[in-house]
């Protein structure tokens, strides 16, 4: 009977990460005795979850209509950082931040309710929050997360250029003069001239005001890149951290498939050596029974040789 991948596939990555190599090697033994070794091998390349990988599988797997709304939320969020809508794109950065709190949530109550799950003190949240947040970054990162088999958590740098501020130019309107005496006698192209030097005053004042923020803005440009290259190192260092971490785990991995099955070569050796243990001890128990019987038998005639009155009658 052929494996069912798909229903295989939700079992196990609903299995708790500390015990899903063995039920992976159990779902590969099953398919090699149902006659179906391509499955088998398809089957043994599945690899273990991490703890926060594995709740947010449950996520997936559980509530599916929930974490539905990453890929479309994302592409919006996208959309609105290329074309530069700043208030969509505010809109849509609390929406990200309102999914990701709720489904952070659902994970809390979806571990609460297994009691093979760490206690609430344990749970890797950070980890689970920051595959969330890659998730609404990156639609790849959605997809994968709603196939429910994320293997490691997922963190992303940042969620693209940070939108400038919209930046309005206030201009104050000229103040009329004051009436009544000496203003009265002032020529209308004076008041003009006056209204005039006041309103490039003004706009003078503002372009030194707009120079100023453009300098402090500048400034706080420089410092945030400088951090976000320093963050970049930082995260470059850790993907660095993790790719080997990985690459152990899967070695180690590979070593525990290859002595697992070491063992059970070495299990059935042991299993054919008890039997042939155990027949040759009936065979010799066989063979001293006759032993015995033959010296009984040579005892007998023996005795028989040595009376001369055994086995016939007495002589006249």
């Amino acid at each position: 009977m052929a494996v069912d991948e798909s229903e295989l596939v939700r079992q196990l990555y609903r299995t708790p990460p500390d015990r899903f190599v063995a039920a992976r090697d159990a779902a590969v033994a099953e398919a090699r005795r149902a006659g179906d070794p391509a499955t088998a091998r398809r089957i043994a390349g599945w690899k273990r979850p991490t703890v926060a990988a594995w709740l947010v599988n449950l996520l997936a797997l559980d509530r599916p209509e929930l974490v539905a709304d990453l890929g479309p939320l994302a592409e919006a969020l996208r959309t609105a950082q290329r074309d530069l809508k700043g208030p969509r794109l505010r809109e849509l950065s609390a929406q990200r931040r309102e999914l990701v709190a709720a489904l952070v949530a659902e994970v809390r109550r979806i571990a609460a309710g297994r009691p093979d799950a760490p206690p609430a003190a344990r749970l890797p949240l950070a980890e689970v929050e920051a595959t969330l947040h890659a998730a609404l970054a990156d639609t790849a990162v959605a997809e994968q997360v709603r196939t429910g088999r994320l293997l490691r958590a997922v963190h992303h740098s940042g969620f693209g250029e940070v939108p400038r501020p919209q930046l309005r130019l206030v201009t104050g309107g000229v103040a009329e003069p004051p009436g009544g005496g000496a203003a009265d006698v002032v020529p209308q192209r004076e008041t003009d001239r006056g209204g005039a030097r006041q309103a490039r005053a003004e706009r003078l004042a503002a372009r030194a005001e707009r120079a100023k923020r453009r300098r402090a803005l500048d400034r706080e440009l420089a410092a945030a890149r400088a951090a976000q290259r320093q963050a970049e190192r930082e995260l470059d260092g850790t993907a660095t951290a993790e790719r080997d971490s990985v690459a152990a785990l899967d070695r180690i991995e590979g070593e525990l498939a290859e002595l697992e099955r070491r063992r059970a070569v070495a299990e059935q050796e042991l299993s054919r050596a008890k039997l042939a243990r155990r027949a040759a001890e009936r065979t010799l128990t066989a063979a001293r029974r006759r032993t015995g019987e033959v010296e009984g038998a040579i005892e007998a005639v023996d005795a028989e040789e040595a009376d001369p009155t055994a086995g016939g009658e007495e002589a006249d």
